[in-house]
């Protein structure tokens, strides 16, 4: 994966790769595709020398800078599995993963707080740049079914798991250059993401540098006005964001501060339709969605060459294998019938395991296919309908979250009895995270709730609402009816 990723620099070793942006005009560090390979290679070296060898974590607590991707890369060029996480976990989150994982190094930015308690080695920022000094390292000898990184998402149990992927997950980034990006050497991509995401390491990193192009990347305070005021000052042909981004900067100079862009791309959530055809409207660009997950990255979008039709979620890219599947069996059912989503567990791109969980890698496939957890329907032409989440997995600004996970958090709470978690829409094309509480007695102050999520979980994961309430309904076998919550305290 680091080979392929970076094979430009035995080609074109001067051409530009990186751009990290401190404010609109503002360019912190710049890399040639060259320098960066320079910089990645060496960095295995030391960590080699650090006796990192084949197949060990590397757990990359690190914001948005040049030591994240160089971090990422040296790992994956000695055959180790860089673990990335997200700068907003919470150090009891981060000691969880951390146990989960046994990292035999922990790559962390001392700006970004962290447990004592942890029990792994922990090299800091400024070590970790000062191995760049080495001489470079070889590539590993890997395989395309070897791992090559490891992403944490939300489980079915509610606590964090690891998935798993391989070195040709890297290759099977090919089929989202046409089927999604219209990418080209010649593009500069900004990307509204950080860096500990896959969605921006895929397509704000990985992939630009593996055709040639330019990865900016920001590394300030984001607010509505900074992206078209960085786009306007950098030139950026395509730019990447979750719809919430897109819907901020609505209303704001989008004319000129877009000029150079060919056009937008979506990901992480659903894209509301009048979301993206005011940002169109105002910038006269158009935005291309996809559909994706952590196990499989994107693999339905619309692209320039299938633009995007109204009220459809995309194609399945080139290459894709895709089928909605019945309830039970391993049949398809027919055109423009619902069913689940499922992906061929042929897909190249798709993960090899669930890291130290077989029973879940199991549940995970039916016959040939990899089950996502969506509800669908695929139209003669193959354009995909989407249909929600076939289970109760939320999702926060294109991060999927298990209520479960929040749940057990809000049950730590002394006074509350029982508790339940719930996206909630709250207008078009708006929803949030809500919680809702029974108390042992009396009622639950709302301030508590809140500061106790804030203390253990990531910001992203805690509720924007909270709802205290007799009782929780429930199922006849005892089951909290999550979607009776979303019914009864959504908007339609």
């Amino acid at each position: 994966m680091a080979a392929h990723t970076l094979a430009r620099a035995e080609t074109d070793p001067d051409r530009p790769a990186l751009e990290v942006l401190n404010a609109p005009g503002v360019v912190a560090e710049t890399w040639t595709i060259g320098e960066m390979e320079t910089a990645i290679r060496g960095t295995a070296t030391g960590l080699s020398k650090l006796g990192i060898v084949k197949g060990d974590r590397i757990l990359l607590r690190l914001g948005n800078s040049s030591a994240f991707p160089i971090a990422f890369f040296a790992a994956i060029t000695l055959g180790a599995i860089p673990v990335p996480v997200s700068s907003q976990l919470t150090e009891t989150e981060i000691t969880g993963l951390a146990a989960d994982l046994e990292p035999a190094l922990i790559c962390r930015d001392p700006d970004l707080s962290f447990p004592d308690t942890v029990p792994f080695p922990v090299g800091t920022l400024p070590e970790l740049i000062d191995l760049r000094k080495n001489p470079p390292s070889t590539y590993a000898d890997t395989a395309a079914h070897d791992p090559a990184y490891m992403v944490y998402t939300s489980g079915s149990g509610g606590s964090p798991k690891g998935v798993v992927h391989a070195q040709r997950a890297a290759w099977a980034r090919r089929m989202m250059w046409e089927g999604w990006y219209g990418l080209t050497p010649s593009d500069r991509v900004l990307h509204a993401g950080a860096f500990n995401w896959t969605y921006t390491l895929g397509a704000g990193l990985t992939d630009p540098w593996a055709i040639g192009a330019t990865a900016l990347i920001y590394t300030g305070k984001p607010d509505r006005h900074i992206w078209p005021e960085l786009a306007r000052n950098h030139h950026p042909t395509i730019f990447a964001a979750v719809p919430g981004v897109y819907r901020q900067m609505l209303g704001g100079n989008l004319t000129t501060g877009f000029a150079s862009l060919r056009h937008g791309l979506s990901a992480g959530e659903a894209m509301p339709a009048a979301v993206a055809e005011a940002w169109s409207a105002a910038t006269g660009k158009p935005i291309y969605e996809a559909l994706g997950m952590s196990e499989v990255s994107t693999y339905i979008s619309f692209s320039p060459s299938r633009p995007p039709v109204p009220g459809r979620a995309g194609y399945p890219q080139p290459g894709r294998r895709i089928a909605i599947l019945a309830d039970t069996g391993t049949d398809p059912v027919p055109t423009g019938e619902d069913g689940l989503l499922a992906v061929s567990s042929r897909d190249p791109g798709l993960m090899l395991e669930y890291w130290r969980r077989p029973e879940d890698t199991k549940d995970a496939f039916r016959g040939e296919w990899f089950l996502t957890g969506d509800r669908a329907r695929m139209d003669a032409d193959g354009a995909i309908t989407y249909l929600g989440r076939a289970d109760d997995l939320m999702n926060a600004g294109g991060f999927r979250v298990n209520p479960a996970e929040i749940e057990a958090v809000l049950l730590q709470h002394p006074n509350i009895a029982e508790a339940a978690a719930a996206e909630i829409t709250i207008g078009p094309g708006k929803s949030i995270i809500a919680a809702f509480v029974s108390p042992k007695h009396g009622s639950v102050n709302e301030k508590e709730i809140s500061d106790l999520c804030a203390a253990r979980l990531a910001r992203y994961k805690c509720p924007r609402a909270f709802h205290v309430l007799p009782t929780l309904p429930r199922s006849a076998n005892g089951k909290i009816l999550r979607r009776k919550l979303k019914e009864d305290y959504g908007t339609t």
